[in-house]
């Protein structure tokens, strides 16, 4: 198996929305962000599936080596030597890879944030990061594109969080602030239980707000010459906001069960936003 056919395979494995987008791209950019890709998900996937705090920190660190070995030239693992040919051509500095596994690390030491501003740390680090190099990846030519791509990954991972409150929380991550838990009145143990309530719908529909307004702040900083060659990402935002909206309009069910969009849904929303773009 090639390099890049493992990517594509580690990709696709994954069912996320991001690899929609990846098929509008040109060849080279597509197994460049699939490749990229990829590696998120190699890192990713060690924190969730590692029941051992100390083995996935030996695995992180493994991958901190292969990120040595891959800028030094001589990567050994498939997804690293996909990497190789894409790292220099596409500007993806080793010290962005570092801070996303950084990011994933958190998640080893950490499963409580005392406020937003501790939250949105973390945030910058497992996707704001990731949209900037998403951007590097499709091509810009004004900063204010890099200001975009690192706003709407934060908006990305503010609908992740609300969207699966239920799912964390019963891996005992609780990624609302706790200032904000305590401001509406919502325990901890009613998370942890999947008790919905009153309480903690106001308190949803805080987070919504917020991830909301992230968006539009995204699209707001993105300037109109670059919209064409950042479609990839505009198609992302489509999918993500109307996920937003759902959970919105389906009275924020998140403690119980995850809001999803069906496949067809989410291709015609990428077709939609291609051509409108």
């Amino acid at each position: 198996m090639t390099p890049q056919r493992y990517c594509r395979e580690k990709t696709a494995a994954s069912g996320s929305s991001f690899t929609l987008s990846f098929l509008f791209l040109p060849a080279a950019k597509r197994d460049a962000i699939t490749a990229f890709y990829a590696f998120c998900r190699e890192v990713d996937d060690i924190v969730d599936e590692c029941h051992e705090a100390a083995v996935a920190r030996t695995k992180l660190d493994w991958w901190r080596g292969e990120l040595v070995r891959l800028y030094g030239g001589q990567p050994s693992h498939p997804v690293a030597m996909a990497l190789l040919p894409v790292v220099g051509p596409y500007g993806i500095a080793r010290e962005q890879m570092e801070e996303i596994i950084d990011g994933m690390a958190m998640d080893l030491d950490q499963t409580r944030y005392a406020d937003f501003r501790a939250l949105r740390l973390y945030c910058h680090r497992v996707a704001g990061i990731v949209g900037e190099v998403a951007a590097n990846i499709f091509g810009y030519q004004d900063h204010n594109t890099l200001k975009y791509a690192a706003r709407l990954g934060l908006a990305f991972q503010l609908t992740n969080i609300l969207r699966d409150v239920g799912e964390d929380a019963r891996r005992g991550r609780i990624y609302l602030p706790q200032d904000e838990l305590a401001q509406f009145g919502v325990a901890e143990a009613d998370l942890l239980a999947g008790r919905d309530s009153d309480a903690f719908r106001r308190l949803a529909e805080f987070q919504y707000q917020r991830a909301s307004a992230t968006y539009d702040e995204a699209m707001a900083l993105l300037p109109a010459a670059e919209r064409k060659g950042q479609r990839p990402g505009l198609i992302m935002a489509a999918i993500y906001r109307e996920v937003l909206e759902r959970i919105r309009a389906e009275g924020y069910p998140v403690l119980g069960r995850r809001v999803q969009l069906s496949p067809a849904r989410k291709l015609w929303l990428a077709g939609k936003t291609w051509l409108a773009t």
